[in-house]
Order: C-alpha cells, then structure tokens, then sequence
C-alpha cells in the first residue's frame, strides 16, 4: 500500500482486508482495484464476480503468487483487465496500473503464456468469419487496441474523435461477441491474429 502512494499518477489509496471490506468501501469510493487472490472472508474470485457485473467500468488488476492458468483465464473471460504476479517489480506494477487505466487492459509475459497455452484447449473452429464483419475502419481500430494503443492515440492517430472510437469499439465488441478489450485481445489470440 505504502509503495501505491509512491506512483505518481495514483491519486489515492484505500485498503481493504478481504472482499466483502472492499464491497463495502465501493459503496463510498469507486476506485480501480488492486485485487489479491488469496484473501479471507471471501477471495479475489469471488470479489471480481461480484463487482464485474456491479461496477462494469472499474479496472481491475489482479495480483496472485500462483500462475494458475485455469484461475487467470477464467477471470480474464470475466472482465478481469490484467494479472500480475506478487513478486512483480515496482516498476512493473506502476506500469500496468498505468496500462490499464489508459489502455484497459495490461499484456506482459504471463498473460501471453496463458492466452498461447488456451489456444492448445480449443477445438472449436477459428472465427474468422466474424473479423470479416469488421468495417475497414473496425479492423484499423481493432489492430491497433491490440496493439496497446490507448483510444486517445488511437483518436489522435487516425484523427477522428475519441467518441466515435469509442463507437467503433463498442461496434467491434457486438460483432466478435466480446465484452471488453480483454476479450477483443483474448479472441485475436485464439484467432491467430496474435502471435
């Protein structure tokens, strides 16, 4: 907590001892979230289960000492923005943070292990088909929200309004049939898209 007040850009700091002490801060505050998995009372799981569908626009980093891929892509398909492993440096931390309230989403090393190992469980059939219903400018957009570009460079990119990109990437998500860029990323993963 003490390191968190050190990060320039973060504004303040609240601590909650396990999840239903955070729930209730969320009544008062509504911070973006340092999650840890392994708390009393009730867990980080079932912390992100309760605040995704409550609190849609909060940004959620999870922190976790275990790199269980079934727990990571299982919150990652419920909203979850990115992970970080406790023993992450300083540095790093203040970096995804950043990412994610800039980007919404934070891509390291672990996250890509995990997206590249659950392309091995799929059997179904690549989606293709519904990149194709992606308008040029969609697939523009979509490339560079990939990319980890932020929706203002990508406003400033391709000059036009961070509301339209907003539009579009709201456009994208209905017809990949994702909710989040999370998704958008997980589904150019399993699509090849990424490598």
């Amino acid at each position: 907590m003490r390191l968190l007040k050190t990060f320039k850009r973060v504004d303040q700091v609240w601590e909650a001892q396990h999840g239903k002490e955070l729930i209730q801060l969320l009544t008062k505050h509504k911070p973006d979230v340092l999650l840890d998995l392994e708390m009393p009372v009730m867990n980080g799981v079932e912390t992100a289960e309760y605040i995704i569908p409550k609190y849609p626009d909060m940004k959620i980093v999870v922190l976790t000492q275990h790199d269980s891929e079934k727990f990571m892509l299982h919150m990652l398909e419920m909203g979850v923005h990115s992970f970080l492993l406790k023993n992450a440096n300083p540095d790093e931390l203040e970096k995804a943070i950043l990412s994610v309230y800039e980007k919404d989403f934070y891509h390291n090393d672990l996250i890509s292990a995990v997206m590249r190992k659950s392309l091995s469980l799929r059997s179904e059939k690549p989606l293709f088909s519904k990149v194709g219903e992606l308008s040029e400018r969609e697939k523009e957009i979509f490339r560079l929200i990939c990319e980890e570009y932020s929706l203002k460079e990508i406003s400033q990119k391709l000059n036009i309004s961070e509301k339209t990109i907003h539009s579009h990437k709201a456009n994208i998500q209905a017809k990949l049939g994702v909710r989040n860029t999370v998704g958008m990323i997980k589904f150019a993963y399993e699509n090849g898209l990424l490598i």
